[in-house]
C-alpha cells in the first residue's frame, strides 16, 4: 500500500513540497531537491563570496583616502608675527620641513646689502629655489624685507643651520660675520638673506617657500603672494 508523505525543505525565497512515496524520494523529487540544493548553494556562495568581497575591499578603499595627518603636512599655515621682536626668529613646521622667519633689524638689512658679493656663490640668487615674487639682497616680496621666510633645511645634506645673528662671533669669523646661519654637519654658512658663503660644501642658497601676508602680521606659508 502506498502512502504519501509531505517533505518540507527550505529553500531561498520560499517552501518547496516534495512528494515522498514508499520512504524514498521520487525521481520528480529529487530533480526538485538538487535544483534546490544547488540554487542554495549558489546562493551562499554569492553572499559570502560577496561578504568576502566587501570586507576585503575596505581596506584597500580607506588606503586611498589621506589621513588627517597627511592633509595637515601638505595645508598652508599661518603664522602671526606681531610679536616677534626685531633679531628674533620662529620656527614652524610646513609639509614636514621646518620653515624659519626672521625679523630683521635695520642693521642686519644693512649688513646684507653691504655684504661683499666675491664672498657669497650666488649674491642674486639666479640659481636659488625660490618663488618668482620673491627679488633683491633682501630675498623677500616687495615692502616686506624686514621679514625673511627661510626653509630651514641646508642644501648640502638637509642638516638644520643654526641661526647665529651675533655680529662678529669668534667661532665663524670674528669680524667677518655679520650674522646669518651656520649648519654644524659640514660648516656651510649662510648671510641673513639665506645666502651660501663661496668655499663652503652647500651648493645653493637656502630654499625660500610659498608664501604670502593675509596682513601685516599674518604670514600664510604655502600659497603664493600671486594667487593669495
Amino acid at each position: 500500500m502506498h502512502y504519501h508523505l509531505l517533505c518540507v525543505i527550505t529553500k531561498l525565497g520560499g517552501i518547496t513540497p516534495v512528494d515522498i512515496k514508499q520512504g524514498s524520494i521520487s525521481d520528480n523529487s529529487t530533480s526538485v531537491v538538487n535544483t534546490t540544493r544547488r540554487k542554495f548553494l549558489a546562493g551562499a556562495t554569492s553572499v559570502l563570496g560577496g561578504i568576502g568581497m566587501i570586507g576585503a575591499s575596505v581596506p584597500f578603499v580607506a588606503s586611498w583616502k589621506p589621513s588627517a595627518k597627511a592633509k595637515a603636512a601638505g595645508a598652508p599655515i599661518r603664522i602671526d608675527v606681531e610679536k616677534l621682536e626685531p633679531g628674533g626668529r620662529l620656527v614652524v613646521e610646513w609639509r614636514g620641513k621646518p620653515v624659519y622667519v626672521i625679523r630683521r633689524t635695520k642693521e642686519a638689512l644693512d649688513a646684507v646689502a653691504n655684504f661683499p658679493q666675491e664672498a657669497l656663490k650666488d649674491s642674486d640668487s639666479t640659481a636659488a629655489n625660490q618663488p618668482s615674487y620673491v627679488s633683491g639682497f633682501a630675498r623677500t616680496q616687495p615692502g616686506k624685507e624686514e621679514y625673511l621666510v627661510l626653509v630651514g633645511l641646508c642644501t648640502h645634506l638637509g642638516c638644520a643651520p643654526i641661526y647665529r645673528p651675533d655680529v662678529g662671533a669668534k667661532d665663524l669669523g670674528g669680524d667677518s660675520w655679520l650674522g646669518g646661519f651656520f649648519c654644524p654637519c659640514h660648516g656651510s654658512k649662510f648671510d641673513l638673506s639665506g645666502r651660501v658663503f663661496a668655499g663652503v660644501p652647500a651648493p645653493t642658497n637656502l630654499e625660500i617657500p610659498p608664501h604670502s601676508y593675509e596682513t601685516d602680521s599674518i604670514i600664510v606659508i604655502g600659497i603664493d603672494a600671486e594667487t593669495a
